[in-house]
């Protein structure tokens, strides 16, 4: 039987990398539900309702869409829609060109990774900086993010600390005090001499057109503060019907995203630097992207465009913990990236595997902030990768399965053929598909009783016995 490109990846991946993901994403996950469960007293219902005003959002996402470009351009932004990722890109650049522009600092945005928005600025003779410690450290390595908050999850202060050393920022030393100051140092100089600064968007309001950027290093503020042309690049999606909406989704955007009350710089962009402000930009340009989020809101799968990119559900997926983020061969990993990154592909068969790197727990819905149904969308791209015929690389036929999982008589009688499998020596077993099975069938030690067993000695109830259980106080 083949395995799953994913399965193919872990098979390769260096031990120090699964454990710095491991690790972290075990951390985060307790951070979350520490500080979330110690603040509120029913979590869920708050994740619930903003689940429901995204889900509001984007069904009417025509009509706020309309109502903050209004506002938008009432404050002074210059609005612009792209279709797809080039377009956006080519936006970016002609501003630029207009204003004579060689050199960008840019803040750590995802859609950017979405559309490479930095590999084609660098391809048309503009300098540009990715600001977010994390970015930098990905962009000087040549790599790729493997988190969506933590972009270098599987990296530790070594490897940090011996790229700073190739790009000349000083001797080797892992210090990450040394690090960071040696990166402030760097940056600032950075900051200073850029003539655009560009960004993404945690938020927009269509009520009052104020977009929202939420870090923890400040580096958006820096690369608005100098710069005389912001540019930011949002997803159709990112907004929000009204103001008071916020108190709901910054609230539990940081709590899940880094398990912190709130981020420790929120900024409210109103539009460019007004004629009373000392700094900033004296001009705003917001991109509003498309990129067949349009399709996606066509399809049975539009809760997606729920997500405000916190990584929770990364953090506490038993896949993504054993595959890391680069496992998934696209700007969005884990279980997040299993449903979006099919849907936004030009060619759905080429990430029609990614549904299927899941154990359909539903750890992921469970510390959603926004309560979207992830395990119940994965089953529709299952679905959907099924009605069309597509066959993913390492797909098992699963017609045998079927038969002996609906035949009770069958199903026991492959588990005692299973068993006795173990008695057989693996050489006389040539299939490739039973050899690689010899290599990782043994599991833990059974502590536990036999499920039959167990259930055959429970006493037997009726439905009257069950409800007058559930009755007492």
């Amino acid at each position: 039987m083949a395995v799953q490109p994913i399965d193919r990846y872990v098979e390769r991946i260096a031990p120090s990398v699964q454990k710095a993901v491991m690790e972290n994403s075990i951390a985060g996950t307790q951070k979350r539900h520490d500080v979330l469960f110690g603040d509120y007293e029913d979590p869920d219902k708050l994740r619930r309702i903003a689940g429901a005003i995204k889900q509001h959002t984007i069904d009417y996402l025509d009509k706020y869409l309309l109502e903050a470009e209004e506002k938008l351009i009432a404050n002074g932004v210059k609005v612009h829609w792209a279709s797809d990722g080039d377009e956006a890109n080519r936006i970016v650049l002609e501003i630029m060109r207009s204003k004579k522009a060689t050199k960008v600092v840019k803040s750590k945005s995802m859609v950017s990774e979405e559309t490479e928005l930095g590999h084609y600025l660098e391809s048309n003779g503009i300098e540009c900086v990715e600001t977010d410690l994390g970015e930098y450290i990905i962009q000087i390595d040549k790599d790729h993010p493997s988190h969506i908050v933590r972009p270098i999850i599987h990296k530790n202060r070594q490897d940090v600390a011996r790229s700073f050393e190739r790009e000349g920022l000083g001797e080797y030393n892992d210090d990450p005090k040394v690090i960071t100051q040696r990166a402030r140092k760097h940056l600032r100089g950075k900051y200073m001499e850029a003539d655009v600064g560009i960004t993404g968007a945690n938020f927009v309001v269509a009520e009052s057109g104020r977009m929202l950027l939420v870090t923890n290093e400040g580096n958006s503020r820096f690369c608005l503060a100098p710069t005389k042309v912001h540019i930011a690049m949002v997803g159709i999606e990112k907004l929000v019907p009204k103001d008071r909406d916020l108190s709901v989704m910054l609230n539990l955007l940081a709590r899940s995203a880094t398990g912190q009350r709130l981020t420790v710089y929120t900024e409210f962009i109103n539009g460019p630097k007004s004629s009373t402000q000392p700094e900033g930009p004296e001009e705003m340009h917001l991109i509003f992207l498309d990129n067949r989020r349009t399709q996606v809101l066509e399809s049975n799968c539009r809760e997606i465009l729920r997500c405000i990119r916190c990584g929770a559900c990364m953090n506490v997926c038993p896949v993504y913990r054993q595959a890391s983020g680069h496992a998934y061969r696209s700007v969005y990993p884990g279980p997040l990236g299993a449903v979006l990154s099919p849907l936004l592909a030009s060619k759905f068969a080429d990430y029609a595997d990614l549904p299927k790197a899941s154990s359909l727990c539903g750890a992921c819905n469970e510390v959603c902030p926004v309560d979207i149904p992830i395990p119940d969308l994965l089953l529709r791209l299952r679905d959907k990768a099924k009605v069309e015929g597509v066959k993913s690389p390492g797909t098992p036929p699963m017609g045998m399965w079927a038969v002996m999982a609906s035949k009770p008589v069958l199903w026991k009688t492959a588990l005692t053929a299973g068993k006795m499998m173990d008695f057989f020596p693996k050489s006389m077993i040539p299939v490739p598909a039973f050899q690689a099975w010899y290599k990782k069938k043994d599991l833990p030690g059974w502590r536990g009783k036999k499920f039959r067993s167990w259930m055959a000695s429970r006493p037997k109830k009726g439905a009257s016995d069950i409800l007058k259980q559930e009755e007492k106080p």
